[in-house]
């Protein structure tokens, strides 16, 4: 995958103010051109703050302003925003509620890290309110809502940044890994193992009070009311002070209600390094890359979930964790080579060829191909051609300069959503038992109208999209 480059800034900006009148005139000229701050640093808002909410702004606050913070955990808001007032020197605004940040006209960019199941009601409203946007990883909870996602970037023509760092950052490893792909150094790809780990299994976790700093209502959101759940163990090192186990904060992505497990969590940052690097350098139409590598078929080898599910496949009981926690999974692409997404073995990504094979994962890139480098080194350039220019010190840079350029990221939303067709579909595809045909051009399960219903949901009424 290449950024297209061959468009100029100019034509960009026309075209961007074109289709902001087009479609109501949601954006000025003077906000189709970019931040408009009066240091020339953008102007960003966060909005989730649990973990990677504070990683991503600390990240950031080398290039960026931030004027506010949004949670709707006070406890969590207060601490952030008077730790963000010592790191910059300007205390930001403080909200419960996220559309009080895109009322605002003086923030340029919002970066998301809510949890999964608020991604696109808000990364889609904060597009149609004039901001570009940095979201986490996994982008979506369904297919069917990146497909929305992909939309609104055409319509509104804002700047869209994934939060897949390791397509810019851990030390260039995996753009190394890429490179030595390309390269040809392990001849013919034939199978790829990417390890993500898995949850363990949960006790049974009983309806609790709801702490006094949370909003539940609003934490819930677009998935389903129920109550909220937890137990007195407190979870320790990353992540920690709050329940070990909850279907709130950190433990959201056990629940299918609001994340996809490891799948996602995890598989979204290496199976986006596999298909990067088992496709050939493509850009598409209008600044959109895509991957040449798109899965065809999804094939449960074998799994275990801690609860029951009934054959419409969906969790006979509410009270434990229902996400897969062991798996070994197939998908086959359309270009031959196999890839296999395990909880099993080390963390990382195994690439295997008809020449060799090597490992990589964000501490270490191992194995002889790497090892002959030292005598056959790679040609010059091959990192930045991998990227598509030079690599910038880290995510949120390469998210700048693309709002500089109106032009989209490395991390954009077509490929990361082409990926995340094989883990949304790995999930599916186990909650059904049974392997699943993929048509990548329709983007629908083959002759599965059951398979199928997975691929959207409905949101809560009160929190529809606000388009």
């Amino acid at each position: 995958m290449q950024r297209k480059r061959n468009l100029t800034r100019r034509g960009f900006v026309q075209g961007t103010v074109a289709t902001g009148l087009a479609s109501g005139g949601l954006l000025s000229a003077d906000r189709a051109l970019g931040f408009q701050s009066a240091n020339d640093r953008p102007v960003f808002a966060t909005i989730g703050l649990r973990n990677q909410g504070v990683t991503i702004t600390n990240k950031s606050t080398k290039f960026a302003d931030f004027a506010a913070l949004a949670d709707v955990d006070s406890k969590i808001l207060g601490t952030n925003v008077e730790k963000l007032e010592k790191r910059q020197g300007k205390k930001p605004d403080s909200y419960g509620d996220y559309r009080r940040v895109l009322d605002r006209n003086d923030i340029d960019a919002v970066m998301i890290a809510a949890p999964d199941h608020w991604h696109t009601k808000i990364a889609i409203e904060a597009m149609l309110a004039g901001k570009d946007v940095y979201c986490e990883k996994p982008l979506t909870l369904t297919i069917a809502e990146g497909k929305l996602i992909e939309e609104v970037v055409k319509k509104t023509g804002r700047t869209f940044q994934v939060g897949t760092m390791q397509r810019t950052e851990s030390g260039q490893r995996f753009l190394q890994a890429i490179a030595l792909v390309r390269a040809g150094r392990i001849g013919k790809v034939k199978k790829v193992t990417c390890g993500i780990g898995g949850f363990g299994p949960s006790p049974v976790i009983p309806e609790a009070p709801v702490p006094t700093e949370i909003d539940w209502d609003m934490w819930l959101g677009p998935a389903p009311k129920v109550a909220y759940r937890a137990l007195p163990e407190m979870r320790k090192g990353y992540g920690g002070g709050v329940p070990l186990y909850s279907n709130c904060h950190y433990a959201f992505r056990n629940w299918h209600a609001y994340s996809g497990g490891k799948l996602t969590d995890w598989g979204a940052h290496h199976v986006d390094i596999a298909c990067w690097a088992i496709s050939a350098r493509n850009s598409g139409p209008d600044s959109k890359a895509s991957y040449q590598a798109r899965v065809r078929k999804i094939t449960p080898l074998n799994y275990e979930f801690d609860v029951e599910y009934d054959k419409k496949g969906y969790p006979l009981v509410d009270d434990k964790y229902d996400i897969a926690i062991k798996y070994n999974i197939k998908a086959e692409m359309n270009n031959g080579v196999e890839l296999l997404i395990t909880n099993e073995g080390d963390n990382g990504i195994l690439f295997e060829g008809t020449k060799g094979r090597f490992f990589v994962n964000r501490g270490k890139i191992v194995g002889k191909p790497v090892e002959d480098l030292a005598s056959n080194p790679l040609p010059g350039g091959a990192i930045e051609d991998v990227y598509g220019g030079p690599v910038p010190e880290n995510h949120t840079l390469n998210f700048i300069e693309a709002i500089n350029a109106r032009e989209q990221p490395i991390s954009d939303v077509w490929t990361h959503n082409q990926m995340l067709e094989v883990c949304h579909l790995s999930n599916i595809a186990m909650r059904l038992g049974r392997p699943l045909d993929w048509n990548p051009s329709k983007r629908e399960v083959i002759g599965d109208k059951q398979a199928n219903s997975f691929l959207s949901r409905e949101n809560r009424k009160g929190f529809e999209i606000n388009m």
